[in-house]
Order: structure tokens, then C-alpha cells, then sequence
């Protein structure tokens, strides 16, 4: 029976830091369980407020986020979709900062309390802004504690606030968190001084009626006859009131209209008033026609006058937005809008809704020329953010933010393509046989090449001396160079503007709208990770496409064909060129990596820099080696004896030289890595094959010692002097550059290789004792080639005549005649030895008991196997090969091995015993060949002297 699945636990938050701030404030979550990837975190809630949009998960202990507009303390709750939702040991407390209009902040904030409310968005002026009085009470803090704890106050006034600009402004919060720990006596000065303050300003209306009491006593007289006037009409002396005279005025004038039409007086007072108002409207209409009709039209053009002076600011509205725009004064031309849609947006006026659709009709132009402009590329980061934020407040349709990324993003991807085009095009162009491009900005050679006749010119490159370039200019940059440096400086200066970009977007910072509802589509998030991601991958691909094909061989040949094929190259790059584009690409992901990048992105990035530093290491080993092999044409064979090392050339020197300043140079380049950067050795792969490298690179000096051992008379040295016969002269014979890189590999061997390795170890190679081994080994191989070969060379000349030499003139020990001193054969065979020791003393006196203790030792076994040979000896022939034998054994003293001791020893024991009658002569003999070749062997014993 199969057993359930384990149910993972759910997430865990144990920490947050920091643990308060405003909306916005970037935070770090550690805890448990917080998902496997950024997909599978589907909620991150922070004082009960989503925060997943802005929740960047790195692993699953750690999250970082930026939190929401939440007020209070609350739980940090991860939900995941493999755990399911989690709960947290700690909490998050929000709040609310007071932000002023100029100051900047990461959410929306109102602006009712700084802009009128008639007009939300005004001409470009100073902001009324109602200044907060730092303490309405007037006292100095200067004595007071720490202030109250935040979170006490918090529970003891949940809905209260201590900001007396606030409308929940409770007094008893501002007094515990400003000055608890005031006196009561200050705090009574502190009431007197809020109570001047605030009689000062209600003294603003007394002192109005001051100023104008005359004025004000002049008007309560006047109201006052007016008053007894209209008082007076009810006791008048003749009970008649004003109504009663204006009732007579009326009735005389109504007779006499009457009158004129001969007409019946009736007694109807109402009729008769009525009669003679119209009949005086129309004699004043009469007589005042025409001065009314002028104050009509002139009442009539001074109202349109008045319009048109109270309303200019819509009227003139679409001649300033065109001349704003002109002269690049784009605030005023959104703020101007802004105004008349405040204004005039609601209105049912014809006038005022065909003037507003002007405008809207000028405006819906600007936005497009807005839009195209924020198309246009390149473009600096603040000039794109600053058309977004005016498309933004022009209300235009569409997302001119998600516009710009897309369309940046392409044209960052049709940037790429376009150098690759063209440097693979320059590449195939054979321009050092056209001619082509071959100005001086293009001539360049790497720091480390560079000679005596190229002189600095502009930045990055050199240029050359006409009377000093030589023939056959051969440090021209190559195109591969030049297409990285370009690829690099486009991503370098390009991919932090796209990125930047589009975090603003995401993290709200770039669009700062007074629109509450106003929401970021934060569904685009993961279409933008996988737009810088492209980007990302295209660049990588496009540089390995150049130094590593073979690591892109993965991909279809349809996705690899954009990249270029560069190994078939007409123009092949120098290695030494190989470390100033490392140092390119290094550089530009360096640079990417601090934009803080998912995490897809930074490895393809990483993996692109550590396999770029690997490839280097292995090309400039490799060219290493090749320069070690190659060291045999410049060997002049000038022998330089040391007391210590004995005689070595210049070659062990060069040998060690270039592989120290391999080793340096790569610790430069390669070794040392930026924080982002993984080390060099942290895959076996890696270290396999730089152990490889290593072993290869000390042992190919073998391959050097061997060529000129053997075949030194092919190599021509590189000599100053254009004397070609002097040159061919200074090439030494066969046995004496056996004994040269003899004693050069015996240098090496016993000095430098121990040199070289501890550099390695200094600079954290790893398992350098096995480079060491393999190495020594190589050269123990060498050595031991090299010595046979010389002792061979040395050894037939004195052991190949000694059997010739020994029976010369017939000699036969059997018929020999008495004696008179030692033979010309061994004689000869001295001489030979001499001749061998003054030859390797010359080169490396080091060598010189093991040469000689090897060449005796062949000489006493040829002469043991000769006397073997003898069947008989008389008494006068032992004697002489006794003779001989004590002779030679006295010479070569110092040098005799136990081999070579048994050989004559040997030789004594086949000779007939010593008659006590022959001792003396025996003797005298030896003396007599001592003293006759003291000269001769005097090498010998200097030898003993040292030895």
C-alpha cells in the first residue's frame, strides 16, 4: 500500500525588518516555508493589505516587499500554493506621514487641505499651504524626556491623532507625546499663551469698526430721518400723507387727459390711475426711445465685453497651448487644461462647450505628439518619465508607460542585431587586402603588445608614426574586438534605462496621479521579467556566439543562425586579445547585475561571465604553452655560470617568466571575482581541466630542452647582428648542447619548478601537488634522456680505443719485458676523462661527479672485461697491468662508484700475486706517474678540494 504524501508545513513569517513605515516602505520577510519560486507565492498580506504585486521572492526563507497604504499593526500572512496559507509570529505597524505638495512620496496624497477646492489643479503659482504651528502652546521641550511611546498612545486613543492639522486631533495625545513631563505651572503659562493668540486674531473686526465708526454713526442718522419721515405721513397737521398727494397728482393728470378727449370724468379712482400710468409710459416712451435704445445696445455690448473679459482664459486657451507647446512649457499646458475642464467641463453654454472642444481637439493633437516623442529613441530615463507623467495627466487612452517598455525594449533588441550585422559584415570583408578600414581610430593593440613605435592617440585606441611603421602592420584591432566593446557599452548604457523603467512602472513611483482609483496592471509584471529576460538572452548568446560557439550548440540551428557563425571568420584574433574583451564583458555584467535583476536573468548573466573568465583561463594557458614550445628559436646559447646552479642559458629564465606572468595575469583577470561572481574554481570540470593545463604548461618545457638538445643545429637563434654566417657559428656541437640543457633541465628541476609551484599555491590553484608530480616526473624523464645521451656521447671515445690502444705494438702479457712505466693507452684514456671534466666543469660544475663518476665507471668495465680476456699473465705483465691499474685507481679517486671500485678490483684479483722484489719498483713507477702527469691531474684533486 502506497503511502499518502507528506503535507508540507505552511509558511512561517518569524521576522520583518523593519518592523514600521509608511505605505511604501521596502521590507525584508524571513520565515519559513515562503514558497519554492516567484510563482508560487500568490499573496502576500501585509496589515491586511495585498502586497504580491511588489513581493520579489529570492529564497524560501526570504521575501522582499513593499508595503500598502494599511494604518496599524497587523500580520504578515504568505499564502502559497504548495503550503496553503501561513501565519507569522511578528507584526507590521503602518502609518501615515504629513506630506506636503513639493514633497515626494511613494502613494497618492490628497491635496485637499493645500489646493482650494473650487479649482483642483491651478496656474502655476506658489500652493496656499496652511502652516502647522511647531507648538501652540509656546513652550521649549528642552527639559522634557523621551517622548511617549507611539504604540501606548495608539492603544489608549485608537481613532485619535496628536497633529493638530488633523481633524481626529485629540488634545490629551498631543499633551502625553509633546509634554508629559511638564510642570502644571508651565502648562498654565502654555494656556495663557494659546489664549493672546487666540484673542489676537479675533481682533480683526474691532479694529475694522474703529477705523470707520464715523462712517458707520453718519449711516444709523440717516436710516434714522429716513424712519421718522415715513413716520410722519400718519401725523401730519392736514392728515394728508405722501400716498395722499401722489392719489391727487394722479387725479389731476387723469382730468386733464380726459379733458382733452372729451370724455366723462368718472369717479373710479383705479381706472382713471390706471389710464394715466399708461399714457405716461408713453409719452416718456415717446421722448425716451431712442436714449433707451442706445443704453440697450450699450448695455448689451458691455455685458459681451464683460464676458469676454471675465472668461478670456477659455477663449484665449487654444492660442496659449499652441504658443506653450512651442516654447517647450508643458506643465502650463496640462495645468491650463486641467483648469478649464474644472471650470467649463460642466457648463450647458454653446459658446463654452465649442471653445472647451478646441481645446480637447489641440489637447488629443499634443498627446500624439507627446507619444511619438516618447517613442523616439535613445532617450535619457527623466524624459521618458517626464512625457509618461504628461501623457498620464492629459488622461491619455491607452498605458504610455507599458508603450514606452515595449517599445524600448525592441528597439534595445534591434540595437544588438544591428552591430552584430554589422562587424560579421566588416568581418567577412577582406580589408587588409582592400584597404578597408584602416583609419587610425581603428588601430588598436592590447595593453600588454604594446611596442616602441605606436604612440598614444585618442582614448581606447593608438595610432602610428608614419616614419615609424614598420612593414607589415600587424597590430590592427580586429573586428571581433570592436563588435564586443559596442555590444557591451549598448547593454552597459541602454538595459539600466529599460529596467529602471519598468520598476518605476511596477512599484507605482512613476506615475503620480491625484486619481485615487488610479491602479498600475500589475498582470504586466511577469510579461516584463520575461521581456528583460529576452534581452538578457539575446546579449549573452550574441558574445558566446564569438568566443564560445560550442556552448550554444544546444539550440536549434534556426535560433543560432541570428548569432552569427564567427568560426568562419577570414580574420582570426590574436589571443592576446582575449583578456581585453573579458574585461568588456565583466565589466557590462557587472554593471547589470547591480540593477538588482530576477533571478532567471542574473544566472544567465553569472553564467556568461564565469564561462567567459574559464574560456579565458584556458586560451591564454593554452597560448602559454605554445610560447613555452616555441622558446627554442630564441636560445643564443650564451652559457651563464652560477656558483649555485651552475651553468644555465637564458631559457630557464624566459620559461619561468612566462608562466609567472601567465599565472599573474590570470589572477588579474580571471582568479579575482566581484561579489556577484562565482570562483573560478568551484566546478571539478573547471579544476580537471586547469590541472591538465598547468601539468601541460611546465612540461612542455621539456619538449623545448629535447628539440634543441637533438636538433639545435636546425634552429637559427634570433640574433641581433644581421651577420647570418656569425650567427650560425654561436650553435654549439651535439655533446655540448646535450650538456647545456642538461644542466638547464637539472635547473629547472631542482630550483624553478619549486618557484613556480608555490606561485600556483599563492594564487589558489588547486591540487598543485599533483601538477607538481606529474611535472617533476616529466622532467626526471628529461634528465635522465639528456645524461645517457651525453655519457654515451663522451664515453665512446675514451671506452672505443681503449681495446685497440691496449695491444698496440703487439703487447702480449705473456712476453712482456720488465716495466718501465705506465702505457700510452690509459694515458690516453686520462686524457679523455680530462677532457669530459674540463668540457662539463666550462658548463655546470654541479654535473661534474655525476658525469665523471658515469664515464669511469664505463671505462673500468671495458677495462675488466679486456683483462678478463687475458688467460695468462707472466710475472713482468701482471706487474705492468698491476701497474696500470694502481694508477688509474689513484686518478680517479674521487670519482670511483662502487661499481666501478669492484671492476678493478676484480682486475687485481686475476693479476699474479706481488713479489716482495717488485714492490719496490712497483713503487717507484707510481711515483715516476704521478710526478710525470702531476699537471694533468691536477683537475682532480682541485675537484677533491671543493668536494
Amino acid at each position: 500500500m502506497q503511502a499518502a504524501p507528506r503535507k508540507k508545513n505552511p509558511p512561517l513569517v518569524t521576522g520583518i525588518s523593519p518592523k514600521e513605515g509608511p505605505p511604501g516602505t521596502r521590507v525584508t520577510i524571513r520565515g519559513e516555508n515562503l514558497g519554492t519560486s516567484t510563482k508560487d507565492v500568490i499573496s502576500v498580506m501585509i496589515c491586511g493589505v495585498e502586497c504580491v504585486m511588489s513581493t520579489e521572492w529570492k529564497t524560501s526563507s526570504k521575501l522582499i516587499a513593499r508595503t500598502g497604504p494599511g494604518k496599524g499593526k497587523g500580520d504578515i500572512i504568505v499564502k502559497t500554493q504548495s503550503s496553503g496559507q501561513g501565519s507569522s509570529n511578528v507584526g507590521f505597524r503602518g502609518y501615515f506621514v504629513q506630506t506636503g505638495p513639493l514633497q515626494e512620496s511613494a502613494v497618492w496624497v490628497s491635496e485637499t487641505q493645500w489646493v482650494p477646492p473650487t479649482m483642483e489643479r491651478s496656474s502655476m503659482s506658489t500652493p496656499l499651504v496652511i502652516a502647522q504651528v511647531d507648538d501652540p502652546l509656546g513652550l521649549s521641550d528642552e527639559g522634557n524626556q523621551g517622548k511617549f511611546p507611539e504604540d501606548e498612545l495608539l492603544e489608549l486613543f485608537p481613532e485619535g491623532s496628536g497633529d493638530t492639522s488633523l481633524e481626529n486631533f485629540t488634545p490629551t495625545w498631543f499633551l502625553l507625546e509633546n509634554h508629559h513631563g511638564t510642570g502644571f505651572d508651565d502648562l498654565k503659562a502654555g494656556l495663557a499663551y494659546l489664549k493672546r493668540k487666540s484673542d489676537q486674531r479675533s481682533e480683526g473686526p474691532k479694529a475694522f469698526v474703529k477705523t470707520n465708526l464715523n462712517t458707520i454713526m453718519e449711516c444709523q442718522h440717516v436710516l434714522a430721518d429716513v424712519h421718522c419721515k415715513l413716520m410722519a405721513d400718519n401725523t401730519d397737521t392736514n392728515n394728508s400723507s405722501i400716498t395722499d398727494d401722489l392719489e391727487k397728482l394722479l387725479q389731476s393728470f387723469y382730468f386733464f387727459s380726459r379733458t382733452q378727449n372729451k370724455t366723462n370724468i368718472k369717479s373710479d379712482k383705479s381706472g382713471y390711475l390706471h389710464v394715466c400710468i399708461s399714457d405716461a409710459n408713453k409719452c416718456a416712451d415717446s421722448l425716451f426711445q431712442d436714449v433707451l435704445g442706445r443704453k440697450d445696445s450699450a448695455d448689451a455690448t458691455r455685458n459681451a465685453l464683460h464676458v469676454l473679459h471675465r472668461f478670456k482664459f477659455l477663449f484665449y486657451l487654444p492660442l496659449n497651448i499652441e504658443r506653450n507647446i512651442k516654447k517647450g512649457d508643458y506643465d502650463i499646458v496640462i495645468n491650463d487644461f486641467a483648469r478649464a475642464k474644472s471650470l467649463f467641463g460642466d457648463t450647458d453654454v454653446q459658446v463654452f462647450k465649442k471653445m472647451l472642444d478646441e481645446v480637447e481637439r489641440r489637447i488629443k493633437d499634443f498627446q500624439d505628439v507627446l507619444h511619438d516623442k516618447l517613442l523616439l529613441l535613445p532617450s535619457n530615463l527623466s524624459e521618458q518619465k517626464r512625457l509618461i507623467r504628461f501623457l498620464v495627466e492629459l488622461e491619455y487612452a491607452g498605458d504610455p508607460a507599458w508603450d514606452c517598455l515595449n517599445n524600448q525594449q525592441q528597439w534595445l533588441i534591434d540595437l544588438l542585431m544591428d552591430c552584430k550585422t554589422d562587424y560579421y559584415t566588416k568581418d567577412k570583408t577582406k580589408y587588409l587586402e582592400d584597404g578597408l578600414y584602416t583609419t587610425a581610430e581603428e588601430i588598436r593593440v592590447p595593453t600588454t603588445q604594446r611596442h616602441l613605435f605606436v604612440k598614444p592617440g585618442k582614448q581606447g585606441s593608438l595610432t602610428r608614426s608614419p616614419d615609424q611603421t614598420p612593414a607589415g602592420w600587424r597590430f590592427k584591432t580586429p573586428q571581433k574586438v570592436l563588435y564586443i566593446e559596442e555590444l557591451t557599452d549598448i547593454m552597459a548604457e541602454s538595459f539600466p534605462d529599460l529596467w529602471k523603467l519598468g520598476h518605476a512602472y511596477f512599484s507605482g513611483t512613476l506615475i503620480e496621479t491625484n486619481e485615487k482609483d488610479k491602479k498600475i496592471d500589475t498582470t504586466k509584471h511577469s510579461t516584463f521579467k520575461k521581456m528583460t529576460g529576452e534581452v538578457v538572452s539575446l546579449f549573452s548568446n550574441l558574445s558566446r556566439a564569438v568566443f564560445m560557439p560550442e556552448s550554444i550548440e544546444s539550440l536549434p540551428s534556426k535560433q543560432r543562425e541570428p548569432f552569427g557563425d564567427w568560426s568562419k571568420s577570414k580574420h582570426e584574433m590574436p589571443p592576446s586579445w582575449l583578456p581585453h574583451c573579458a574585461r568588456y564583458i565583466r565589466s557590462c555584467v557587472s554593471t547589470l547585475s547591480s540593477l538588482d535583476l530576477p533571478s532567471d536573468a542574473q544566472d544567465v548573466l553569472s553564467d556568461l561571465s564565469y564561462d567567459m573568465r574559464t574560456h579565458c583561463m584556458v586560451v591564454l594557458l593554452k597560448q602559454a604553452v605554445s610560447d613555452i614550445e616555441s622558446l627554442h628559436s630564441h636560445e643564443a646559447w650564451n652559457v651563464e655560470v652560477d656558483d649555485v646552479n651552475g651553468g644555465t642559458t637564458q631559457l630557464p629564465v624566459l620559461f619561468e617568466n612566462i608562466v609567472n606572468e601567465t599565472v599573474q595575469h590570470l589572477h588579474e583577470l580571471v582568479t579575482l571575482h566581484g561579489t556577484k561572481e562565482a570562483e573560478i574554481f568551484s566546478q571539478r570540470t573547471v579544476q580537471k581541466e586547469v590541472n591538465y593545463l598547468c601539468t601541460s604548461l611546465l612540461s612542455a618545457f621539456t619538449k623545448c630542452l629535447q628539440e634543441l638538445a637533438y636538433d639545435g643545429d636546425k634552429f637559427s637563434p634570433k640574433e641581433e647582428d644581421d651577420d647570418i654566417s656569425e650567427a650560425e657559428e654561436v650553435v654549439p656541437p651535439l655533446d655540448k648542447r646535450l650538456i647545456i640543457m642538461l644542466s638547464n633541465c637539472n635547473h629547472v628541476l631542482n630550483t624553478v619548478i619549486y618557484r613556480v609551484i608555490e606561485n600556483l599555491e599563492k594564487h589558489k590553484y588547486p591540487e598543485t601537488n599533483k601538477v607538481f608530480t606529474e611535472a617533476s616526473k616529466s622532467f626526471k624523464q628529461l634528465d635522465e634522456k639528456l645524461f645517457s645521451a651525453y655519457i654515451e656521447e663522451k664515453s665512446n671515445p675514451v671506452v672505443g680505443p681503449l681495446e685497440q690502444n691496449l695491444y698496440s705494438g703487439k703487447y702480449d702479457f705473456k712476453q712482456f719485458v720488465k716495466p718501465t712505466g705506465v702505457r700510452s693507452y690509459l694515458k690516453f684514456a686520462l686524457m679523455g676523462i680530462i677532457q669530459v671534466h674540463a668540457e662539463v666543469f666550462s658548463i655546470s660544475p654541479v654535473l661534474l661527479s655525476r658525469v665523471l663518476c658515469q664515464v669511469v665507471e664505463n671505462l673500468t668495465s671495458e677495462l675488466s672485461r679486456l683483462f678478463h680476456c687475458v688467460h695468462n699473465f707472466s710475472n713482468n705483465g701482471g706487474l705492468q697491468a698491476r701497474l696500470e691499474m694502481l694508477a688509474f685507481n689513484d686518478a680517479i679517486e674521487i670519482y670511483k662508484t662502487e661499481s666501478s671500485s669492484q671492476h678493478i678490483q676484480d682486475v687485481l684479483n686475476r693479476l699474479p700475486s706481488l713479489r716482495s722484489e717488485d714492490r719496490g719498483l712497483l713503487e717507484e713507477l707510481l711515483n715516476k706517474f704521478k710526478s710525470n702527469m702531476k699537471f694533468q691531474l691536477m683537475c682532480f684533486h682541485s675537484d677533491s678540494l671543493v668536494n
